[in-house]
């Protein structure tokens, strides 16, 4: 796919205000616009359907979104199964997943091209794991048979899926081995932070002393001053579980953490900035806007969603945040992070925000979508898009069940 201009050096996301940028990032708006047109807007729908843009794989969200787009645009499916066939394996399994909420919303296709898949295609045990958890039985206990002829091939069966168990077919499970005990758990709190203050002890040994520190004591304030030497040997990093642990620490972290923030150690000033932002004073926002204004000329995706939600905390001392704010809400391809913009605004500069709640309601985060459900003003058009969030099989049950329950004025 030829991108257009890109916001990112590294990853070349088409822009922001058109179409393509728009559906790259989940954003309502583009669905809006590919409704408008829907055999203009296919090319950009399919574009997103072979390629995985999520910024983050784990926690942005897109199957949904792009299943609507192919069953409201009534878009042929055809290129989807060809993604299927003959994409990596990633890009194929994402495929696979849109057509199985395709079929659960009454896609007969999107069924018939997922169940010819576990008969004859590549990444059949996926495809069948996956449809044998979320689908009703009766689609896919008939290809018993196929399944097990087709076993002794590439990939391993996942034991306790759904399909082998219903067919009695069992695998050896995974030998499980008993979790390796804490080294240092024997020592007391006082211990364990001289274990951690100890300049000659290993990484390893201050990590298995914070282990402990983390999973078997209340919140120890005498780890405070040890923050600044909580670092990787090669002071890139901080060691494992030292974010884990302030967060645990809470305000006993203030006012340290405000020496934290203003280092020029990376990892230490990023430890501090988190701090502040959870539990920060008015006098604090400047040094969370200044990293928010940091994060947007180098474009960084991950992570400005909590110095927003610092901001927003901290009410009008963080006025000036308001213009970066709408930035990164219209132009961040990580969509886990837009709805903290929008929480942020909402704090901040509540004024003009009823669109951008109501172009929620098709956002492809489904967090977005709950803001949208709570914050969109009444009117036909919203009235609408909730009884189609309350009644849509593909939607997630708490977003239906909100959408629900505003409609009978419950919210």
């Amino acid at each position: 796919m030829t991108a257009e201009e890109s916001d990112d050096d590294s990853v070349a996301y088409a822009r922001a205000d058109t179409l393509l940028g728009l559906l790259q990032r989940g954003r309502g708006l583009g669905a809006l616009r590919a409704a408008e047109d829907p055999a203009a807007a296919a090319e950009a729908v399919y574009a997103c359907v072979r390629t995985d843009w999520r910024w983050d794989w784990l926690v942005d969200e897109h199957r949904v979104y792009l299943a609507r787009l192919l069953r409201d645009l009534e878009l042929p499916l055809a290129p989807v199964a060809d993604t299927l066939a003959t994409a990596g394996e990633h890009d194929a399994v994402e495929a696979a997943r849109i057509l199985e909420r395709l079929a659960l919303s009454g896609s007969a296709e999107a069924r018939e091209i997922l169940r010819a898949h576990i008969r004859e295609g590549t990444h059949w045990l996926s495809v069948l794991e996956s449809v044998s958890a979320h689908w009703p039985v009766e689609w896919w206990e008939d290809l018993g048979g196929a399944a097990r002829a087709r076993l002794g091939g590439d990939g391993d069966p996942t034991p306790w899926a759904k399909a082998w168990q219903h067919w009695g077919v069992a695998f050896p499970t995974p030998e499980r081995r008993p979790p390796r005990p804490a080294p240092l758990a024997g020592l007391t709190g006082a211990e364990l932070l001289a274990v951690v203050a100890d300049p000659a002890a290993s990484d390893e040994r201050r990590t298995d002393a914070l282990y402990v520190l983390h999973h078997h004591r209340d919140p120890e304030p005498g780890l405070v001053p040890l923050v600044p030497s909580l670092g990787t040997a090669d002071g890139r990093h901080a060691l494992p579980l030292v974010g884990s642990l302030l967060t645990g620490l809470g305000a006993h972290a203030m006012p340290a953490a405000r020496d934290w923030a203003a280092s020029g150690t990376r990892w230490l000033a990023w430890e501090g900035l988190l701090v502040l932002a959870g539990h920060g004073e008015p006098q604090d926002a400047p040094a969370l806007l200044a990293e928010l204004e940091r994060d947007w000329a180098d474009r960084t995706w991950c992570g400005p969603m909590a110095m927003a939600r610092g901001l927003a905390r901290l009410g009008p001392a963080s006025a000036g945040a308001v213009p970066f704010l709408r930035r990164f809400w219209t132009r961040t391809p990580h969509g886990y992070e837009r709805p903290s913009y929008l929480r942020a605004l909402a704090a901040l500069d509540p004024a003009g925000l009823d669109a951008v709640h109501a172009e929620s309601l098709w956002d492809a985060q489904a967090e977005a979508r709950l803001l949208g459900i709570t914050h969109a003003p009444d009117g036909p058009e919203v009235t609408a898009r909730l009884g189609y969030l309350r009644d849509d099989p593909m939607e997630d049950p708490e977003v239906r069940e909100a959408a629900g329950a505003r409609l009978a004025g419950r919210a």
